[in-house]
């Protein structure tokens, strides 16, 4: 009795939640200042590869930052690439 009553209390708050974040607009103020620390984190990024490129090419530690490093950047381009499509 007292799960099933948890479970409908969690679902509709669950259910609150999805409907305020779908109401919730991205502003173009929030959308350019997103878009400018994106590309500010890619630039950094690159540099940072930039420097990783100078090392030897078989530095352990260095093919597992440029493994990170090129994750990172990868996923600030796909967050860049939606943040465009959404405010675009």
């Amino acid at each position: 009795m007292v799960a099933s009553h948890l479970l409908k209390q969690s679902g509709s708050l669950m259910q609150d939640r999805r409907q305020s974040s779908e109401h919730s607009a991205l502003t173009p103020e929030l959308a350019q200042q997103a878009t400018l620390q994106l590309e500010r984190e890619i630039s950094l990024i690159e540099g940072w590869l930039a420097e990783l490129d100078e090392t030897s090419k078989d530095n352990p530690e260095a093919l597992s930052a440029r493994k990170s490093y090129g994750d990172m950047i990868q996923s600030r381009k796909d967050l860049l690439q939606t943040l465009k499509k959404q405010s675009g």
